[in-house]
């Protein structure tokens, strides 16, 4: 069992202090057991039918369900059966393996963003006027959170844990700032109410969904600017088709060098990643063979029409990953351009997702999204738990974080034969806070 893991294992079998267990709801009644044990089944069903390895890598899957459906069975609370049902898929040890449990009857908004940069986490984003931004500050590393040490190796499931399956009206910091002094605060979050039941016949429920994918997409939105002889793409997700690639790939081919900014690229869609190398190599490109349940495909890009032919700069962090990990280690292996940064996530498997739901008219969604295929590179290697280490590696340092600049961007304009000051390059994409509706 590797770190991540262990962590989520010991968040799993954590008893609440009393500072946190304010924030749980009551005794589960007998509706909402019925409803654990469907989603608790659902789990287990979804798996032993999707999962690329048909041997679940050796579990004995159906003892393994019972073992956990009766710790769901036994929750006080819905943290606690949601834990337990993330703990059963846990036991796969695979990135691509996970729980999106039902929204809760009350939505919570923290106001801060944090980030992995190295081995440490810091505060990178707070909400304007948010009880968070009265409290923290933009490059205060964060020590502790909720009275666990943070570190590269479990903040994924911290997160996950945190802010998924037992979302919280506050969080506990231990912080440093930039110059070294320490402090404790509480960061209060706001909570607006809401409901884990959706009526599909209500014009209000359906437009609000319709609302909150809009903000989030214009939030996640791809961007370019345009600094001298350098475009600089920002690339937030893989979900751009052929029209739009072609678009922000025709700016780019007016320029001598591409960076191309895959920090928080957490990945998307195989056929964006494979339209996206057609564009930028001049040949056909083997990105990795596809290892599923039944067979072994090659994904492989063909060359489309006239591809931009400059210098090319990748820009990768600690929550790159996937299709955003694939792209930077065939630029590597195919010698196409520079990757610098962070070490990447090590998150690279293919999956899909499995929408499910209990109720008609009304409905709670939830579902899984589930591994239908390991991931290996041509080089013969696995990016899954390894990651991408960047040709060179550039980190940014609390006191950069805090007053906007941006040394990794710096770095790569200059690779691209450009000029940027640090101060503008942190302000070339601005950070964009979806509203909290």
């Amino acid at each position: 069992m590797n770190a991540k893991r262990v962590a989520l294992a010991a968040l799993v079998a954590w008893g609440l202090s009393p500072y946190l267990a304010s924030a749980q709801q009551g005794g589960l009644n007998k509706d909402a057991q019925v409803e654990i044990a469907q989603i608790m089944r659902d789990a287990h069903d979804e798996v032993k039918k999707h999962y690329y390895d048909p041997k679940l890598h050796g579990i004995d899957w159906d003892a393994r369900y019972k073992e956990y459906a009766a710790k769901a069975a036994g929750a006080h609370d819905l943290g606690q059966a949601f834990r337990a049902i993330a703990a059963f898929l846990g036991g796969l040890d695979d990135s691509h393996v996970t729980f999106i449990p039902p929204s809760r009857r009350a939505r919570y908004d923290s106001g801060y963003k944090l980030d992995v940069v190295g081995n440490d986490c810091f505060v990178t984003q707070l909400r304007p006027k948010s009880d968070a931004e009265s409290k923290l500050h933009i490059g205060d590393q964060v020590v502790t959170l909720n009275g666990f040490n943070v570190n590269r190796a479990d903040f994924h499931d911290m997160s996950y844990f945190f802010n998924v399956l037992s979302p919280l009206t506050a969080t506990q910091f231990g912080v440093r700032s930039p110059d070294g002094n320490t402090r404790t605060v509480v960061v209060n979050h706001a909570t607006k109410p809401g409901q884990p039941i959706t009526d599909l016949t209500s014009w209000t429920d359906y437009t609000k969904l319709v609302i909150q994918e809009q903000n989030e997409d214009h939030a996640a939105r791809s961007r370019i600017v345009e600094e001298g002889d350098v475009a600089i793409w920002k690339l937030q997700q893989f979900d751009l088709d052929l029209m739009e690639i072609d678009h922000f790939v025709g700016i780019a081919r007016k320029h001598k060098a591409l960076v191309l900014d895959l920090r928080g690229n957490g990945g998307g869609s195989v056929e964006t990643l494979k339209l996206l190398v057609s564009f930028l190599f001049d040949h056909e490109v083997k990105i990795a063979n596809r290892v599923g349940r039944k067979e072994t495909k090659d994904l492989t890009a063909k060359n489309q029409g006239k591809p931009f032919a400059g210098k090319l700069i990748v820009l990768v962090d600690a929550r790159s990953a996937s299709a955003a990990e694939m792209f930077a280690r065939v630029v590597q292996l195919e010698h196409r351009g520079t990757v610098i940064g962070d070490k990447t996530a090590g998150a690279v498997m293919e999956a899909r997702f499995y929408d499910e739901s209990l109720g008609n008219d009304v409905q709670i969604f939830y579902g899984f999204e589930i591994t239908d295929a390991n991931v290996i590179m041509s080089d013969g290697k696995s990016l899954e738990k390894v990651g991408v280490t960047p040709d060179e590696v550039v980190l940014p340092t609390g006191a950069d974080l805090s007053t906007g600049r941006d040394p990794v961007m710096v770095r790569a304009v200059s690779l691209a034969g450009g000029t940027i000051d640090a101060d503008r390059a942190g302000k070339v994409f601005p950070f964009e806070w979806a509203p909290f509706l």
